[in-house]
């Protein structure tokens, strides 16, 4: 892969930052903040990962060929990592942010902006990853940082667009000029709520358009799965206060598409073999990453019962993951639902 070249000059002023999280996301995200002039510690947990990782500047498992810059310091000293730190990314999956922030919490500066990449929702207690990161945290500025961004094609320095949303514009003006590159752009926005119940709901799109792939239903069927899933996430947003068109930006509809169709998608990959008759076991046993969507299916179909809001794609998705429901008899039913007008939200 060629290096990852910097923008010509660097107005977010910051000269160290924190990523937590050593998977694919967590590197390029360090990757572009180097590039960026800034002084990165890469927090791991796992002290073989994180030796690995300083030793052949690669994460080999999770983004081979990939070097990290010579700015980038792998280290699981979190007190080290987050002395004098300036900004901080969170890159942990969502389903363990809680453990590692509340271990994290008492050495973390006060004040410092935290921004989190991570997509999902917490089954237990339905919160959203900047909600986990406010309790575990305290009070700070909180970003979260969604859109169309697999980690392979940022690596490769193709292009890609994403967007920043925070309630505070100065910190989100921020953090977009500190993470923004000629090929990687930020666009702000102020619906945090929005950005991310898009990109969480997505998971669980590409998990059915997966399932879709695996029983070979063709094209138009996933073009229906898409209109109508954007269709039901975007009914669970307003429901819950988000804007509307959040859902049709970067993290909505722009999210979904790029998850859908790719074959890098894990979601999406997950549920093509679910689909081909793979065991949801067997798939998670055999994954060497986290399946955001499967934890995530759990925690939407919650929030849909909790406000009464329908989601039939949500629901056959869950069905088949944790009820044994077959693909091919989900699909029929979602099929020979009752007929009505084609209706926006």
């Amino acid at each position: 892969m060629r290096p990852m070249s910097r923008h010509d000059t660097d107005s977010s002023g910051l000269t160290k930052a924190t990523v937590v999280g050593t998977g694919a996301m967590g590197c390029v995200v360090a990757h572009i903040l180097a590039g960026n002039n800034v002084h990165v510690a890469l927090l791991g947990r796992r002290a073989d990962h994180v030796a690995e990782l300083a030793r052949t500047r690669e994460n080999r498992r999770y983004l081979p060929g990939l070097r990290l810059p010579d700015r980038v310091t792998p280290t699981t000293d979190a007190v080290a990592a987050l002395a004098n730190t300036e900004l901080i990314i969170s890159s942990v999956p969502c389903q363990y942010m809680r453990g590692v922030w509340q271990s994290l919490a008492e050495h973390t500066p006060s004040n410092i902006p935290i921004c989190s990449v991570a997509k999902g929702i917490e089954i237990d207690t339905l919160l959203r990853p900047s909600q986990i990161l406010r309790e575990c945290a305290g009070p700070r500025p909180i970003a979260v940082l969604s859109g169309p961004s697999i980690a392979s094609e940022v690596a490769k320095c193709l292009p890609a667009t994403v967007v920043l949303a925070c309630g505070d514009s100065a910190t989100g003006e921020r953090v977009q000029q500190a993470l923004t590159t000629k090929w990687f752009r930020v666009y702000t926005n102020t619906d945090v709520l929005g950005v991310e119940l898009a990109g969480a709901t997505k998971n669980v799109i590409a998990l059915a358009a997966g399932i879709l792939d695996g029983l070979r239903a063709g094209d138009n069927a996933k073009a229906a799965l898409l209109t109508r899933g954007l269709v039901e996430v975007t009914r669970l947003g307003l429901a819950l206060g988000a804007r509307p068109e959040t859902f049709v930006g970067l993290a909505g509809v722009g999210d979904l598409v790029t998850t859908c169709v790719s074959p890098y998608g894990r979601n999406r990959s997950a549920g093509e073999r679910i689909g081909s008759g793979v065991s949801l076991a067997q798939v998670l046993a055999e994954s060497t990453s986290v399946i955001e969507g499967i934890p995530t299916t759990r925690a939407v179909m919650k929030l849909a019962a909790r406000h009464d809001i329908e989601m039939p794609i949500t629901q056959a998705v869950g069905q088949v993951l944790f009820e044994d429901k077959l693909p091919l008899t989900a699909i029929t039913e979602l099929m020979n639902r009752p007929l009505k007008a084609e209706a926006m939200n």
